[in-house]
């Protein structure tokens, strides 16, 4: 079985990063993620329903949010399991979103690195591994990328008129981290 280990790519930005905290998204941050959501995704509706109900589907879901040196919240990740809970895990990094005014600064990156092992770990708990990730994202949107640079994702196939454009479907298999 071929591992892909998963690139450190090299981020160059305003932000220092190691000041940057990511971790595990707690109900009390429900009102400030639901307002990146809605700032990142503008065709999309409910915000606060939808990191809500998303949070209560732990573990098959699991949020992380990333702070910043002032303790805000800039942005989150949602990973969730797929098919079950399996031994080898298919994982969908469901969404990832950046508020507008932090964009292009590497938190992105920073939010898959440093949460995908947190994943990691709470699927170990149960004798665990991820297997794959995948990822779907519009043709024409940046993220694609990042999601090559950071996860070795790859894209498997083209989505004509998904939701409000064509869609991506990336993946990357049999991951080390």
């Amino acid at each position: 079985m071929n591992q892909t280990p998963i690139k450190m790519a090299l981020v160059t930005s305003t932000v220092m990063l190691f000041k940057m905290n990511i971790r595990p998204f707690e109900i009390k941050d429900l009102a400030v993620t639901s307002k990146v959501h809605k700032a990142a995704f503008i065709r999309q509706k409910m915000s606060y329903e939808w990191i809500e109900c998303n949070f209560k589907a732990y573990p098959k879901s699991q949020i992380f949010v990333a702070e910043n040196q002032k303790n805000e919240i800039i942005g989150y990740i949602h990973w969730c399991q797929k098919s079950g809970f399996r031994f080898e895990v298919i994982l969908e990094l469901e969404q990832l979103a950046v508020h507008p005014s932090q964009q292009g600064k590497g938190i992105g990156t920073k939010l898959i690195k440093d949460s995908l092992p947190q994943v990691q770990k709470q699927l170990k708990s149960r004798n665990a591994v991820i297997k794959h990730v995948i990822v779907t994202t519009r043709s024409d949107n940046y993220a694609q990328m990042l999601y090559k640079k950071t996860l070795n994702a790859v894209v498997e196939a083209t989505i004509s008129n998904l939701y409000s454009a064509d869609e991506v479907f990336m993946i990357s298999r049999n991951i080390k981290i």
